[in-house]
C-alpha cells in the first residue's frame, strides 16, 4: 500500500489517497494517536470513492473515532471499464427511460461486480489492518449491500455491519443474507422507487443475524435523513468499541 496524498481536513480528520497494485483507495483517520477501529465503506453501481455523499459520511464517522476506508471497484469510479460493463450499463439506461423491467440487467451486471470485488476489498482489508494506527474489530457501512452481504458471510474479521436499501440485490445474494449473522443496522427508504419496498422488507426477514434493527425513513432513494449517521455512529460504537 503506498500513501500518494494526504490533507488535514477542517474537522481535524487526515484524509489520505493510496494505491494498492491497481486498486485506488481513500483513507481517513481521526486526530487521537489511539488505534482506531476500522470501517469499510463502500458505494454500488459505478460510483467512484469520491462521491460526495460516501465522503460526508465516511468524515463523519471518522470524527466519531474511526479509522474508514472505500475503495474504487473493478469498472468503477476511474477505474477502466470494460466493454461489456458498458454495455450493460448502456442496456440499463435504456431499458429505464422506456419503462422496461430492469431485474434481469441488473442480475447480469452486479453480481459479477461482486465476484471481481470481494477478493480486492479483502486484500485492501488486510493491508489496511497491517498499518498501527488501525486496529480491530472491523465494520461494514455502505450503499453497496449486495457486496456488503458476500463480505460479511465470507469475511470473519467484519463484526457488525450497516446496509442501505437502495440497491439492486442478486437473487442468489438474497439467498445467502440468510448465513449473515453479525449485528446489523438496515436502512430503508420507504418511497424509494428503484427498490421495491416488499423486497426490501423480505431481505431484512432473510438476514439471519439475531440482532438487526430496520431503520424506515419516508422519502426517495436520497432523501436518508442525516440523523440516520449518527445512529449508525451508535450501533458502531456498541460494536466495534
Amino acid at each position: 500500500m503506498h500513501f500518494i496524498s494526504e490533507q488535514r481536513l477542517d474537522d481535524g480528520v487526515l484524509e489520505r489517497e493510496f494505491i494498492l497494485g491497481d486498486i485506488p483507495g481513500t483513507l481517513w483517520t481521526p486526530e487521537s494517536a489511539a488505534q482506531a477501529p476500522l470501517v469499510l465503506m463502500a458505494h454500488n453501481n459505478g460510483l467512484p470513492k469520491a462521491e460526495p455523499r460516501l465522503v460526508a459520511r465516511a468524515r463523519y464517522t471518522a470524527a466519531r473515532g474511526y479509522a474508514v476506508a472505500t475503495i474504487d471497484a473493478a469498472g468503477c469510479g476511474d477505474r477502466p471499464r470494460s466493454a461489456a460493463d458498458e454495455q450493460a450499463r448502456a442496456d440499463l439506461r435504456r431499458a429505464m427511460q422506456a419503462g422496461e423491467p430492469v431485474d434481469e440487467i441488473f442480475e447480469s451486471f452486479i453480481g459479477p461486480l461482486v465476484e471481481n470485488a470481494v477478493p480486492e476489498w479483502r486484500t485492501t482489508l488486510d493491508a489496511l489492518l497491517e498499518l498501527p494506527e488501525i486496529g480491530g474489530p472491523v465494520g461494514y457501512s455502505g450503499g453497496w449491500t449486495a457486496l456488503g452481504i458476500r463480505l460479511a458471510v465470507a469475511e470473519p474479521r467484519i463484526a457488525a455491519a450497516g446496509f442501505f436499501a437502495g440497491g439492486y440485490v442478486p437473487r442468489a445474494l438474497r439467498e445467502e443474507a440468510r448465513q449473515v449473522t453479525i449485528p446489523l443496522l438496515f436502512l430503508l427508504q420507504w418511497d424509494d422507487q428503484g427498490n421495491p419496498r416488499q423486497r426490501a422488507l423480505d431481505l431484512f426477514d432473510a438476514f439471519g443475524s439475531k440482532e438487526k434493527t430496520l431503520h424506515a425513513n419516508p422519502g426517495g432513494h436520497t432523501g436518508t435523513p442525516w440523523f440516520e449517521l449518527e445512529d449508525g455512529c451508535r450501533f458502531l460504537d456498541r460494536h466495534l468499541k
